[in-house]
């Protein structure tokens, strides 16, 4: 298979600037009073100031053809964890070659699937992309873990006849030596600080409430943690317990019992994820107690959204689901017109508030929205 050939400047070279910015020391662009205990950036220090939301913008609305010509199709390598139960990778597969679709670019994909657990498989692959690296001209990586899958990051990133994307991560590690050229992702921090707001707008201040969180650690530690900060520090809100669910929809139940029959007190009970939340539901809906408590979960599924048209579950930051794999097709148009420059380093999707107050009808067009490109509904896979 010959490389792609494009008419305009070349990806490779595009990367090439990108990878010289950052050997200059140019990131990150702010620094931030805890640098010295962290080992990753995050969004806010690295993204030129309205690049993300000037990507997230072009990605809600109707796509623009790509401006240039192809002697070839490109050629995009895909390593990622896609043969686990999750249909995330799924979805942003089918919103990425669907984007490009709308967008004019011919395509052809290469998969190289693995299990999330299964490192030193994703590895291999890694080392196979790059040692053919004169076949492709993308290659976008979903780590099984960041910090495990470090090395093949920087190995990829820094292969000049490659244009890395990162998927699944918002955090770039201060310490690779080659950065890849954007990261993909939706940021539970932001979902907090969204959740956060939504919850002081409608609940007001003083409120006490109970947590089902999941297991310690950064996720976790935005969901839960960065809620519990905000609604204290804006709205006076006190936590009287905070069980640890392990993101189980047992964990959820259970946690809610306890809190149920120890914490009567506790009006809102904020879930961290999907199955923490049905599990929640199950608990109060066995004791008549699903409209006594207001019950949030994370994450904008399915299952939340029937469970808030039922009545059971009353709020959940919900992502656009599509998001990322249309903006990472969104990102290739860039670097095809040479217009890198332009992207944010690191694109969040977007999130925002469902609800009960919403009608049907409302709720039906956000999940349109999210799921625009992959569909409404469980995926045929």
């Amino acid at each position: 298979m010959m490389k792609t050939y494009i008419t305009f400047a070349t990806c490779a070279a595009a990367l090439l600037a990108g990878s010289m910015a950052f050997a200059d020391g140019h990131l990150p662009l702010k620094t931030l009073p805890d640098d010295g205990e962290r080992d990753y950036w995050v969004p806010e220090q690295v993204n030129a100031e309205g690049a993300l939301e000037a990507l997230q913008a072009v990605v809600g609305a109707e796509a623009v053809p790509f401006k240039g010509s192809l002697e070839n199709p490109i050629q995009i390598a895909l390593i990622y964890p896609s043969a686990d139960t999750s249909d995330f990778w799924a979805r942003n597969y089918l919103a990425l070659v669907k984007r490009l679709d709308q967008l004019g670019i011919a395509y052809e994909t290469t998969e190289f699937a693995s299990r999330q657990i299964e490192h030193s498989l994703q590895a291999t692959y890694a080392s196979q992309v790059e040692q053919d690296a004169d076949l492709y001209d993308f290659v976008i990586f979903g780590p099984s873990e960041l910090a495990t899958q470090a090395d093949n990051i920087d190995k990829l990133a820094g292969n000049p006849d490659l244009t890395t994307f990162v998927w699944a991560f918002h955090t770039p590690l201060t310490y690779l030596e080659n950065q890849p050229a954007n990261w993909f992702d939706f940021s539970s921090a932001f979902g907090a600080l969204k959740m956060c707001d939504y919850m002081l707008e409608r609940l007001g201040n003083d409120v006490t409430y109970a947590m089902n969180r999941g297991i310690p650690g950064i996720t976790d530690n935005q969901r839960s943690g960065d809620f519990k900060d905000c609604v204290a520090e804006k709205g006076n809100w006190n936590a009287v317990y905070e069980h640890y669910g392990e993101y189980q929809r047992e964990g959820g139940f259970e946690g809610t019992s306890l809190i149920l029959q120890a914490y009567p007190e506790a009006k809102v009970i904020h879930n961290a994820n999907t199955a923490m939340a049905m599990g929640s539901v199950e608990a109060q809906i066995a004791v008549g107690a699903e409209k006594e408590v207001f019950s949030t979960g994370w994450g904008g599924t399915g299952l939340e959204l029937d469970a808030i048209r039922r009545g059971e579950l009353d709020a959940t930051p919900m992502r656009m689901g599509d998001d990322v794999g249309a903006a990472t097709a969104e990102a290739i148009k860039f670097h095809l017109e040479d217009r890198a420059a332009e992207l944010p380093f690191v694109f969040l999707g977007r999130i925002t508030i469902a609800h009960d107050e919403m009608s049907a009808e409302e709720i039906d067009a956000l999940e349109i929205e999210a799921f625009r490109f992959s569909g409404v509904g469980a995926l045929d896979r």
